[in-house]
């Protein structure tokens, strides 16, 4: 008799259980099929938002072309929007905004890689734990402080050496090299720690020096991530706007030399926005730079998808 009632109290105790484990499997499908709402609706209202916003800017700038030709935006280097006879040429700004980008990455690179190697690779632990920390710190200083300092130290130093006023693509060019050098340093670090242990023990095995390990089969190994952080590096360095716009100039021309003033995109739609009206032939005209900075922004990033996607199929 005992064992009986014991079975059925074992039996009750087994249903309870299975109702238990149902009820809390619905509840935690529940919960999940909601998360799952959440995060679809929260990726369809940024792609809305992210879409939205190209679409404002290519529509209002693409009014542009209503009163100026393609070929008078894109090649004439006269831009005299208060003129009795406006003129619309922007090559002077893409011609700057390229030079200035490009000097900058070929300033920052050598440094941000060097230090990557030398902490990834050299460097003991406790150094490393000292400098990461310090590297990243420059990425939360803000831009204004870099045009500060360019105003203060840099461009007094270049107008004492090289005569004239200072101002120009140098000056600018060596401000955005500090600012994106933690950003490369970072992210190629990362990926010098994170490539296989055996690459290396297999070339010291065969002989190399530890130079020639570096140089012939860590760096080339990593080479998809390097190129990654050069072209997010590359990104920062063309949306950039305070620190450029307090160094640069700001004068309508193509430089004749990296100290003569020049303008860029970014400083050329912060220096004009608030003199235009909206609507107007000028207003479009900055509301097309910012389109072209948007394209360029999107072109780097599949950029830096087809490195991603090199990268996993090696």
């Amino acid at each position: 008799m005992s064992n009986m009632m014991q079975a059925k109290a074992t039996l009750r105790a087994a249903e309870t259980g299975r109702e238990n484990a149902g009820k809390w499997s619905r509840r935690q499908k529940r919960k999940d099929d909601a998360m799952r709402r959440v995060f679809v609706g929260s990726s369809i209202l940024v792609t809305l938002i992210i879409f939205s916003l190209i679409a404002f800017v290519g529509y209002q700038g693409l009014l542009t072309f209503k009163d100026v030709t393609p070929g008078e935006f894109f090649l004439s280097t006269d831009w005299s929007p208060t003129a009795q006879e406006p003129k619309f040429g922007a090559f002077a700004f893409l011609y700057s905004t390229i030079l200035l980008t490009l000097l900058s990455v070929v300033f920052a690179v050598p440094i941000a890689l060097s230090g990557a190697v030398f902490m990834a690779k050299i460097a003991p632990k406790w150094m490393r734990e000292l400098l990461r920390p310090a590297a990243d710190l420059f990425v939360g200083i803000p831009s204004v402080v870099y045009g500060l300092i360019g105003l203060t130290v840099i461009i007094p130093f270049l107008a004492d050496v090289f005569g004239g006023i200072g101002y120009g693509i140098l000056p600018a060019s060596i401000i955005l090299a500090v600012m994106i050098l933690p950003t490369i340093l970072s992210i190629s670090e990362d990926t010098l720690r994170a490539l296989p242990k055996r690459l290396e023990e297999a070339s010291m095995a065969l002989g190399a020096t530890r130079w020639q390990t570096i140089w012939r089969v860590l760096l080339p190994s990593a080479t998809s991530g390097i190129m990654t952080a050069v072209v997010l590096g590359m990104g920062r360095a063309i949306g950039e706007t305070m620190a450029v716009f307090m160094v640069i100039g700001n004068s309508p021309k193509i430089p004749s030399s990296l100290l003569d003033s020049t303008t860029v995109l970014t400083t050329a739609i912060v220096k004009d926005m608030a003199n235009t009206f909206y609507g107007t032939t000028w207003n479009n005209a900055l509301y097309l730079m910012a389109l072209l900075l948007l394209v360029v922004s999107l072109s780097l990033i599949i950029v830096i998808r087809v490195f991603s996607k090199r990268s996993e199929t090696k």
